[in-house]
C-alpha cells in the first residue's frame, strides 16, 4: 500500500506515502480506507488526521490511471472522501507543500483542515481541459467564497496557503500552524475530538450578495479568453450550479461535465502533452541525483534581441549577469531594450519598481572578453554563421575559468562543430532559446557527442529554475522546434503560391488554436533568419523546393517587425499586423510569373497542410518512427495538389 497508519496515544494518523507528489492512484486509496477502519475499529483512537510524506500533502490523482479501469476501480476518489465525510471520528487534514486538484478534494471531505504556511493550493484541472471531478466545483465555494473559489478553479493556478487563510469569512482552514506541522495537527485533533456534531463542508451555503450577477460576468470574460477550450466555461457552469442546485444534485452535474470533458479531444491533447513535458526531465543515462555545478554567475554574448531577452530569464531568477558586446553602441541599444521591457511590466502593474531596480542591479556590461573570467556559465547569441561562432569559442576557450559550461545559443548550426572549436568539448552544450527569449518556455538543450553528463544535468536544472520548458536534442539540423517549424513554414508558403494572403493563413491557424500564425511568427522572429537557413538549404538540399514568396519579401528588407514591415505593416510603437497591399501584390505577381491561376482554399486545408507537416517532421525524426501520419482530407487527394507536390518534392 502507499499509506501507512501508525498512532500517536489516542490519535491515528495516516499517511500518504506514494512519491513523487503522493498521487492519489489505487493503491493510495486502498491504503486511505484500508487506515480509515483500522481507526475507526480501534477504540483507544478519538480522532484521526491525514497528512502526506515528503514534498506534498498530496498532488491529486495520478493522471496515468485516465482512462484505464484502476481510475473507477473502488475505492475511487468520490468514495474515499465519503468515507472520510461518514466518519464517526473527526479527521484532520494536515496540509503542506502541495495540496492541488484531488489532494484539495480530498482535503474538502475532511471534517477540518490545519495548514503550514507556504503551501501551493491549487484546483488545476482545467490546465488539462477538465473540470474538478471530485467535489471540487461544489465544496471550494462553500469555504472560500463564490469569487475566490471560482478564479481559483478556471485559472488552475496555485495559492498560498497563508494567503487563503486571511480570506475574509473563509472556512478552509480552521488553524495556520508554524512550527512541526504534525504535532501541530494531531494536538489540534485531540482538541475536537469529543465535539459533535461533526463540521461537514456539503452543509455550508455559498455565500455571494448577487450570485446570478457575478456568473453571468464571469461566464462573459471566461467566454472571451477561453477561445477553443471547452473547460473553462464548464467550470463557470459548474460552480454556477452550487449556489442553485441541492449539494448531491450539484455533485452528480460536477461529475456528468466532467466525464464528458474528458472525451474531448482538447482534454486528450492536453493529457498527452501534460505527460510529455514531465517525460522531458527524464533523461535515461542521467540520473536524477547527478552532481550539478554551480551557476552563480553568467554571461551573455551579444547584445540583441535574443541575448537581451536570455539575459532578462537569468535576471529575473536573482542571477547576476554580463553582456558582452563588440561596440558601445549596440550595448547601449541593447541595455535600453532591456529597461524597455521592464519598464513595460511596471507600467502593466505586473512587476513593482523596486524588483525592476533589483533586477538591473544584478546587470553589468562589459566590451572585453577578460571580464567574463568569472562567469560560471557563458551563452553567446551572435549571428547564425559558422565563423562568427568559431570565433566567439576559440576565445571563450582561452579566457574562460576550468569548469565553465560554454552554451551556444544556434538554432540550427552544429553544436559538436562548435564544440571542436575548443579544448574543452566536455563543457560544451547547445542553449537554444526561441524568441522572444524572456517570454518564451521553450528551451531547447543540445547534447553534443561530447558534452558531459554534468554539464547535461546543471543546464536542465538551470532551466527549471529560470522557468523554462526543457527539452533535451540530440545534434541535427535545426534540432527539433525549427526541423519541424520548417515543414511547417513551407507549407504555409505554397498556400500563398495558390491562392491565400499571408492574413487569410494566420487568421485559420489561429482560429484552430495556435497563439500566432506562421506569417505574423515570422514577423515576430525575424524573417531575415529563415532567409539565411533557406540560402543553405538551397545549397545542401537542392531537391528540396520552397516557395520564393519569403525570399522576395526579404529581398525588400521587410524583415518583421525590427524593421517595422514585414508580411504585415506595423506602425512604430505598435505590434498591431496590419495586412499589406504590396506584399499581396508581391505574392500576386509571383504566382503568375509560377503561372498558378489561384483558387478559392477552405480554412480546413489551410489548418491541415501546415499541422500535418508538423506532425510528419516530429514522428519521421522520430528513433521509433515506422511510418508517417497521412492526411485524409481532400487537398491530399486532389489530382492538380498531388501533381504539383510530387514535382516538388513536398
Amino acid at each position: 500500500m502507499t499509506a501507512t497508519t501508525q498512532t500517536r496515544g489516542d490519535v491515528a494518523v495516516i499517511t500518504l506515502d506514494n512519491p513523487p507528489v503522493n498521487g492519489l492512484g489505487y493503491e493510495t486509496r486502498v491504503g486511505i480506507v484500508t487506515g480509515l477502519e483500522q481507526a475507526l475499529n480501534d477504540a483507544a483512537v478519538k480522532a484521526i488526521v491525514i497528512t502526506g510524506a515528503g514534498k506534498a500533502f498530496s498532488g491529486g490523482a495520478d493522471i496515468r490511471e485516465f482512462g484505464s479501469p484502476k481510475a473507477i476501480a473502488e475505492p475511487n476518489l468520490l468514495s474515499v472522501i465519503l468515507a472520510l465525510e461518514a466518519s464517526s471520528k473527526p479527521i484532520v487534514a494536515a496540509i503542506h507543500s502541495v495540496a492541488m486538484g484531488g489532494g484539495l478534494e480530498l482535503a474538502l471531505g475532511c471534517h477540518y483542515r490545519v495548514t503550514a504556511p507556504g503551501a501551493q493550493i491549487a484546483l488545476p484541472e482545467v490546465k488539462i481541459g477538465l473540470i474538478p471531478g471530485a467535489g471540487g466545483t461544489q465544496r471550494l465555494p462553500r469555504v472560500l467564497g463564490l469569487e475566490n473559489a471560482l478564479n481559483m478553479i478556471v485559472s488552475g493556478e496555485p495559492v498560498p496557503s497563508e494567503m487563503l487563510a486571511k480570506a475574509p469569512g473563509q472556512k478552509l482552514f480552521d488553524k495556520v500552524i508554524e512550527g512541526d506541522l504534525l504535532d501541530g495537527a494531531v494536538a489540534f485533533a485531540r482538541e475536537v475530538a469529543d465535539k459533535r456534531p461533526l463540521p461537514l463542508v456539503r452543509n455550508l451555503k455559498v455565500e455571494h450578495p448577487n450570485a446570478q450577477a457575478y456568473l453571468q460576468f464571469a461566464r462573459n470574460t471566461v467566454g472571451a479568453m477561453a477561445r477553443n477550450y471547452p473547460a473553462p466555461p464548464k467550470c463557470v457552469d459548474a460552480v454556477a450550479a452550487s449556489t442553485t442546485m441541492k449539494f448531491d444534485e450539484g455533485m452528480k452535474f460536477e461529475r456528468e461535465n466532467f466525464i464528458a470533458l474528458m472525451m474531448t479531444p482538447e482534454c486528450k491533447a492536453l493529457r498527452h502533452a501534460f505527460m510529455a513535458e514531465r517525460a522531458t526531465t527524464k533523461i535515461p543515462d542521467v540520473p536524477a541525483d547527478t552532481p550539478v555545478r554551480s551557476v552563480a554567475k553568467l554571461g551573455v554574448i551579444g547584445a540583441g534581441t535574443m541575448g537581451g531577452g536570455i539575459a532578462m530569464n537569468f535576471l529575473n531568477a536573482g542571477i547576476p549577469v554580463v553582456i558582452l558586446e563588440m561596440k558601445q553602441e549596440a550595448l547601449d541599444r541593447g541595455i535600453a531594450t532591456i529597461r524597455k521591457n521592464y519598464e513595460a511590466q511596471v507600467k502593466k502593474g505586473k512587476l513593482k519598481q523596486d524588483k525592476y531596480e533589483q533586477r538591473m542591479a544584478l546587470l553589468s556590461t562589459t566590451l572585453n572578453y577578460a571580464d567574463l573570467k568569472d562567469c560560471d556559465m557563458v551563452i553567446e547569441a551572435v549571428f547564425e554563421d559558422m565563423a562568427v561562432k568559431e570565433q566567439v569559442f576559440k576565445t571563450l576557450d582561452e579566457v574562460m575559468k576550468p569548469g565553465a559550461i560554454l552554451a551556444t545559443n544556434t538554432s540550427t548550426l552544429d553544436v559538436d562543430k562548435i564544440a571542436a572549436f575548443t579544448k574543452r568539448p566536455q563543457d560544451v552544450i547547445g542553449t537554444h532559446f526561441f524568441s522572444p527569449a524572456n517570454v518564451m518556455k521553450l528551451l531547447e538543450v543540445v547534447r553534443g557527442a561530447k558534452t558531459a553528463k554534468d554539464v547535461l544535468a546543471t543546464v536542465m536544472a538551470i532551466g527549471k529554475k529560470i522557468r523554462k520548458t526543457c527539452v533535451v536534442s540530440g545534434v541535427c539540423d535545426g534540432f527539433i522546434g525549427n526541423r519541424m517549424i520548417e515543414q511547417y513554414s513551407r507549407q504555409a508558403g505554397f498556400l500563398l503560391e495558390e491562392g491565400c494572403t499571408p492574413a487569410q493563413v494566420d487568421k485559420a491557424v489561429e482560429k484552430f488554436g495556435f497563439a500566432m500564425g506562421p506569417f505574423r511568427m515570422g514577423d515576430l522572429a525575424g524573417n531575415d533568419v529563415g532567409w539565411y537557413i533557406r540560402k543553405r538549404r538551397y545549397v545542401e538540399k537542392p531537391h528540396l523546393r520552397y516557395s520564393k514568396t519569403a525570399d522576395l519579401l526579404c529581398e525588400l528588407g521587410r524583415f518583421g517587425q525590427k524593421t517595422g514591415a514585414g508580411w504585415y505593416d506595423y506602425v512604430p510603437g505598435k505590434r498591431d499586423a496590419i495586412p499589406s497591399k504590396l506584399v499581396e501584390e508581391m505574392i500576386a505577381k509571383h504566382r503568375a510569373e509560377l503561372g498558378i491561376t489561384p483558387r478559392k482554399i477552405s480554412d480546413e486545408e489551410i489548418v491541415q497542410r501546415p499541422v500535418f507537416a508538423l506532425v510528419n517532421e516530429g514522428r519521421a525524426s522520430s528513433r521509433k518512427a515506422s511510418r508517417c501520419v497521412r492526411p485524409t482530407s481532400t487537398w491530399s487527394t486532389s489530382p492538380a495538389t498531388a501533381s504539383r507536390c510530387s514535382a516538388a518534392g513536398r
